[in-house]
């Protein structure tokens, strides 16, 4: 069974401040649109490929559209309970990997066994 990678949206695009609080549906749209090079080679040190990625977007960025290689799921409300959610019924028995920086859901997935990383893992330095 491939991993399952599981990335905060709201959290990865607010790491890089290019003006995302402008269009933050254009802002999803262009964090969505660079995640499939990282689903097709994994993510080195982290989840090997294949693996599911998984983007989660609330307020809004609802409504941005999965493209192949990335599902987007849109939060009816909180995007981190959406997480959490998306952990416990899909991470169970399989490597289950969240990018975020939030410490609280951080600390939610991983009493669900989840590992959790950094959005560097898939955003880059630079935001790209």
């Amino acid at each position: 069974m491939d991993s399952l990678v599981i990335v905060d949206a709201a959290n990865v695009v607010g790491s890089v401040p290019d003006g995302w609080w402008r269009d933050r549906r254009g802002a999803a749209e262009r964090l969505r649109d660079a995640l499939p090079a990282r689903a097709a080679d994994g993510l080195p040190g982290l989840v090997a490929a294949p693996l599911e990625m998984v983007l989660v977007v609330e307020g809004a960025a609802r409504g941005v559209s999965s493209v192949e290689g990335v599902r987007v799921v849109s939060a009816a409300g909180s995007g981190d309970d959406r997480i959490v959610e998306l952990v416990a019924e899909e991470g169970a028995g399989r490597d289950c990997l969240v990018v975020t920086a939030d410490r609280g859901l951080r600390e939610r997935v991983q009493a669900l066994g989840a590992r959790v990383t950094g959005p560097r893992a898939v955003w880059g330095r630079n935001g790209s």
